[in-house]
């Protein structure tokens, strides 16, 4: 974002809403006490659109298994991933090439993700009931991600499939370390959606009991969610991850959490970010926005969150065993953020399950496949 950059009236403080949705919306989950859900009987949902306010169930039984199967009604109001799908081109190199060599990758191969989609996943791992709302192509990398959703438990009423645009892929370049460098190409993504969304889509919006937003979609798209959101009384987290664009005044005034990393941080308020001081005072200049909070991901530093008028709270990284893929990682942590936060979770204790989460993926390759399960999250937590 450029140096001189638009001020905005502040919106609603976020405290005040998200009690609303504490009250009336969905039920706490302690840290140290996992309810173990269990969902017999498991029915692929329907392509087609749905009544967008019969929400999933999630049946209390004694037993662990299908704990990421979507089923009918819920009293939970839903995580709502609006956002993008990609399939994944992973190829394993030893470092990145040059300007005008080429190199040759170890292996290679193809995985559902997206930001998007990696966070819906999450959600739906972590037991949670999640909508995705999207566009993929009519081609076999669309049925990779419909497949992949569905197995990670999410519905997917509100998944289009475009015919006049391919679905959005990436290329992975992932390094022996660990770290990756991402290129990607927005396909329907970006493409073939309509002037104004659907009535069923934004109703879903409005029954949310959160919304997560990312920048690889149009901007119009996210803002029209936003508002709806808004207007409906459902927090909105924009993860910035996407488009190197300025993020529109528009879309910043209807957001409540924005969720960067520190190189984006950095992009879009055009400040340093190396020193935890510098990270302040680029934050400074989003509140400035009218964000009222930022949720910066600080890779192997951590997270800190940084609420206007008040002390920032830090959370160190939960040392991972092996890092074998970063790709997802903040996917992860955003997603469990938000699912620890409809939850009605402390902010400690949301950093600190996402935290954990984030700690998990990274042990996995691929963004997808590495979304870990709430039991898992929960083992972490309680060893450490």
């Amino acid at each position: 974002m450029s140096g001189s950059m638009t001020s905005i009236s502040p919106s609603t403080p976020l405290s005040q809403r998200s009690q609303s949705n504490s009250n009336h919306r969905q039920s706490a989950v302690n840290l140290k006490s996992p309810t173990n859900l269990s969902i017999p009987n498991f029915i692929i949902p329907s392509r087609r659109r749905k009544n967008p306010k019969s929400f999933p169930s999630l049946i209390v039984n004694s037993t662990t298994e299908s704990l990421n199967q979507p089923t009918g009604k819920s009293t939970q109001a839903p995580l709502v991933v609006v956002g993008s799908a990609n399939a994944d081109i992973y190829v394993e190199i030893d470092r990145l090439p040059k300007e005008g060599e080429t190199v040759s990758a170890k292996t290679g191969q193809t995985l559902a993700g997206g930001k998007g989609a990696n966070q819906a996943v999450c959600g739906g791992m972590l037991s949670y009931p999640t909508y995705f709302v999207g566009q993929i192509g009519k081609d076999a990398h669309g049925k990779l991600i419909m497949e992949a959703l569905e197995g990670g438990g999410v519905h997917i009423d509100h998944l289009n499939e475009v015919s006049e645009e391919p679905t959005g892929h990436a290329v992975v370049m992932l390094q022996s370390d660990g770290q990756n460098s991402i290129i990607i190409v927005g396909g329907a993504n970006m493409c073939g959606w309509p002037e104004n969304l659907a009535n069923d889509d934004l109703e879903t919006v409005k029954n949310a009991g959160i919304v997560l937003l990312q920048r690889e979609i149009p901007d119009s798209i996210n803002i029209q969610v936003a508002k709806a959101a808004r207007n409906a009384g459902v927090p909105v987290i924009l993860d910035a991850g996407g488009m190197d664009s300025p993020i529109p005044v528009e879309l910043l005034k209807h957001v409540d959490i924005l969720s960067p990393n520190e190189s984006e941080l950095a992009r879009l308020t055009g400040m340093e970010t190396e020193s935890f001081e510098q990270i302040s005072l680029a934050v400074a200049k989003c509140h400035q926005l009218g964000v009222k909070e930022v949720l910066v991901k600080l890779g192997g530093r951590g997270s800190a969150l940084f609420t206007e008028g008040k002390e920032p709270i830090k959370q160190s990284i939960i040392e991972a065993k092996k890092v074998i893929d970063t790709t997802g990682a903040g996917d992860t942590f955003t997603a469990a953020y938000a699912v620890a936060f409809v939850e009605g979770k402390t902010k400690v204790e949301c950093l600190r399950f996402a935290a954990a989460a984030a700690s998990l993926c990274v042990q996995v390759k691929g963004a997808i496949p590495s979304m870990p399960h709430r039991k898992a999250v929960l083992d972490l937590l309680q060893s450490i």
